[in-house]
């Protein structure tokens, strides 16, 4: 038998903006190899790919961004043999200067060596710059969602709490029923990617549970929580609609980024309310089963008004802590 190829994992993004109805995209030249190409780089050891990706735009070009939706990836051999795998998103730089999901991020020195040149250029130009051709692909996906209206788009998060004390060994009111050292490393987990999609809103079920897997991002970007006793298990049994019009008042109209910290049993009508408001594709995608997310799972939302009607959630993708 041969032997399995070494994959290794990088990320990045194509940063996008619109300039007098000219589409732009960032592309950075790396003296090192004499290429045109888009900011990424290989993940550090148990780094999520969305944090990656901002990282390294980071460092190559000096510049903060918050992720869009996911474009397509990138498969090529590097020199060593190996495969190398780049993910890609669809990124902007946040306007204003008082961006909480920023303040969740570790100080980062801009690469002064790997990089020479970071330049703005029309999205037509930069196809032909591209040095590698499969650098194209995230670029012409990018386009075609424009076209459609579906880029422009705004995250919704789903979490569910980290995991807590088994109910069989817990003797006080199921409110108070705490996570495990496990799940507080979920909790602290979770900052990073949240920041990526940039939170800017927390609302949680006021149990311990739930509002301590999401405090670690409270406390590194200074946002308040927001209790929701609608997503609470006891209210979502006793009041369903409460808890699916919460979410689907959430979903409709274009706010801050929004991360909601769920319970298991909640979830389905949480999804209910989010395959209301998704297109086919995506409703192809949302978990059909219990357990619906796994503790400290993550379920980011994209949402877009194609051709300026009611919000749809264009795209989906799940993160484990």
């Amino acid at each position: 038998m041969g032997s399995r190829r070494k994959v290794v994992l990088a990320a990045g993004a194509v940063l996008w903006r619109v300039r007098k109805r000219t589409v732009e995209v960032l592309i950075i030249h790396r003296p090192r190899y004499d290429d045109w190409s888009w900011p990424k780089g290989k993940l550090e050891p148990g780094e999520p790919l969305p944090a990656c990706a901002v990282r390294e735009v980071a460092e190559e070009t000096g510049t903060h961004v918050v992720l869009g939706r996911p474009l397509p990836s990138v498969t090529y051999e590097i020199a060593s043999g190996a495969t190398k795998v780049c993910h890609y998103w669809a990124a902007t730089v946040p306007a204003g200067e008082d961006v909480h999901a920023l303040a969740a991020r570790p100080a980062i020195k801009p690469s002064k060596n790997e990089v020479d040149q970071a330049r703005w250029v029309p999205a037509k130009r930069a196809l032909k710059m591209l040095t590698r051709k499969s650098d194209r692909a995230p670029l012409n996906a990018l386009l075609d969602y424009l076209d459609e209206g579906r880029l422009d788009t705004w995250a919704v998060q789903l979490a569910r709490h980290g995991e807590a004390r088994p109910r069989a060994t817990w003797t006080d009111d199921e409110e108070s029923r705490p996570l495990t050292t496990l799940g507080r490393r979920q909790a602290a987990d979770l900052v990073p990617l949240l920041s990526a999609f940039g939170a800017e809103e927390i609302i949680t079920s006021p149990w311990a549970r739930c509002h301590d897997t999401v405090a670690p991002y409270s406390m590194a970007t200074g946002l308040a929580t927001v209790g929701a006793p609608q997503l609470t298990e006891t209210h979502a049994k006793d009041d369903p609609k409460g808890a699916r019009g919460l979410v689907s008042e959430i979903l409709r109209v274009r706010r801050p980024g929004t991360v909601l910290c769920l319970h298991r049993p909640t979830l389905p009508l949480v999804l209910d309310a989010v395959g209301n408001r998704s297109v086919y594709r995506v409703r192809e995608v949302l978990p059909e089963e219990d357990p619906w997310l796994q503790t400290g799972e993550l379920l980011v939302l994209h949402l877009a008004t194609p051709g300026k009607h009611k919000a749809r959630v264009v795209a989906a993708e799940l993160h484990r802590t």
